[in-house]
């Protein structure tokens, strides 16, 4: 590896699964020092098992905000300051405008848009300066895609907040750009109540409609992660990466 994240303070949201976990191993592999957190104690442990032996995992609920204040804290007691903050936590759930209830839009919102703004506020007094900041965003954002709108709007949202971040931060030269991934195999397709079948045939459903014709890995989004939390990035602020095999675009 080329490490070029050496002996960086690496902290990324939602690092128990998916795109999380595989930027986790990513960025250790690459030198780092590596944080994670989630919802969920016996997935974070196991995730942190598979990144590295020094590995910290934390349980953090974005709905109640002090998780936050204490997770940062103990990063900080143990590797000190942050270089690389990845805020990717957050949920996709999907249904007919009809349908859709308050409660739902709450949940979406309130994790994804919401518990992006704080997870970044939060963070500022255990930044370095000239630090990087990735949130991940989504082809869907711009894409319209039936039965997301209200995850589509939040991701739409931070978008809007890494500009707007950015201007906010470039005093201290903290760059704040978005990853969007497009059509992924992650877990996430396993939580919407599903079977097996059902997922593959899903997986499936969205490969057809991509112009590479299949979905992309966790490990590809990996890598656009590693680019804009690296100096390989030092000139890009306030900016959107999509890796989605063409689906946005073509």
């Amino acid at each position: 590896m080329s490490q070029k994240l050496e002996n960086k303070v690496a902290v990324i949201t939602g690092g128990n699964s998916g795109i999380g976990l595989a930027t986790a191993k990513l960025f250790s592999k690459e030198g780092a020092k590596v944080a994670i957190t989630g919802r969920d104690e016996k997935t974070l442990q196991e995730a942190a098992a598979e990144i590295s032996n020094s590995a910290l995992a934390i349980k953090v609920d974005t709905l109640d905000l002090t998780t936050l204040d204490e997770a940062y804290q103990q990063i900080e007691n143990k590797f000190g300051k942050i270089d690389v903050l990845v805020v990717n936590a957050g949920i996709f759930k999907g249904a007919p405008l009809t349908d859709f209830t308050e409660e739902l839009f709450d949940e979406i919102s309130n994790i994804n848009f919401k518990g992006t703004f704080f997870t970044i506020q939060k963070a500022l007094p255990y930044l370095n300066d000239g630090s990087s900041i990735v949130i991940t965003g989504s082809a869907a954002a711009v894409a319209g895609t039936e039965n997301a709108s209200a995850y589509a709007a939040s991701k739409a949202a931070v978008r809007a907040l890494a500009r707007n971040f950015s201007a906010d931060l470039v005093s201290r030269k903290i760059r704040v750009n978005v990853l969007s991934p497009g059509h992924i195999e992650t877990p996430i397709h396993g939580r919407l109540g599903l079977s097996d079948k059902e997922v593959k045939g899903l997986r499936a459903k969205l490969a057809s409609g991509v112009p590479i014709k299949r979905v992309g890995t966790a490990e590809e989004m990996a890598n656009g992660y590693l680019f804009l939390a690296s100096a390989d990035s030092s000139f890009m602020l306030g900016a959107e990466i999509v890796i989605d095999g063409g689906w946005q675009q073509l």
